[in-house]
């Protein structure tokens, strides 16, 4: 598996159930990415899960971020919620297939993962696929990249 590119600056957010794993996350990336932007939270207390997918995607969004990481209980909520926002394609992986093919064939620039359902030690291969994964434009995947982002301007 390669490395992420070091000059690569990831936001990272998720409500409460998923910040254990978040902790263990950002501890492991640990000078492996140029910035990790934590967007929370910051405890075990009781939080919404959209607001930081909102956070996550403000970064990417406006530039300060080239790639989001979010954690909840399930990874289905934080999914839900990010894909809401224009320009965020998000997808829940719990496997290291679908997080690097999900950047090559369809530019996904959120990686959304469950905190209660998958193990540490996993996580951190997923989200090593996701963040070395690079979009490969090929025609078809050119074509549907369009086709999908043409969904959000209807």
């Amino acid at each position: 598996m390669s490395a992420p590119d070091s000059s690569l600056r990831l936001a990272i957010g998720g409500d409460h159930a998923g910040f254990p794993l978040k902790q263990m996350v950002i501890e492991h990336l640990e000078g492996q990415v140029s910035d990790l932007i934590d967007c929370g939270t910051h405890d075990l207390e009781p939080s919404d899960y959209p607001d930081f997918a909102v956070e996550v995607a403000e970064r990417i969004n406006s530039g300060q971020a080239d790639r989001g990481l979010l954690i909840c209980g399930s990874g289905v909520g934080v999914s839900v919620a990010a894909n809401k926002i224009t320009g965020i394609r998000a997808a829940i992986c719990h496997d290291t297939y679908s997080a690097h093919q999900g950047v090559e064939h369809d530019d996904m620039n959120v990686l959304c993962i469950g905190g209660r359902i998958i193990g540490s030690e996993l996580a951190f291969e997923i989200v090593q696929s996701f963040l070395a994964a690079r979009y490969t434009p090929e025609e078809r995947h050119a074509r549907r990249l369009q086709k999908i982002l043409s969904l959000e301007a209807d």
